[in-house]
């Protein structure tokens, strides 16, 4: 996975993402729009325009299923 960011110091990149995966960091407060790949033009024109669509943190991928752990045989 490449995690690229624009008009930021990614420094810090690596603590949020861990900080994140461990729960840590309110995720949920941060994104405000999601997006499937589909749409990814539609996702850039969002936060291009931040100022005026509020973008924070545009997310795009698709919609997160829970994993149900397969039996062993």
């Amino acid at each position: 996975m490449t995690i690229t960011t624009g008009l930021v110091d990614a420094y810090s990149t690596p603590t949020l993402l861990r900080m994140a995966a461990a729960g840590r960091l309110p995720t949920e407060q941060l994104v405000t729009h999601t997006f499937p790949l589909t749409r990814m033009e539609e996702a850039y024109d969002v936060f291009s325009r931040a100022a005026d669509s509020g973008a924070l943190k545009v997310v795009l991928g698709e919609e997160q299923h829970e994993v149900v752990p397969a039996r062993a045989a």
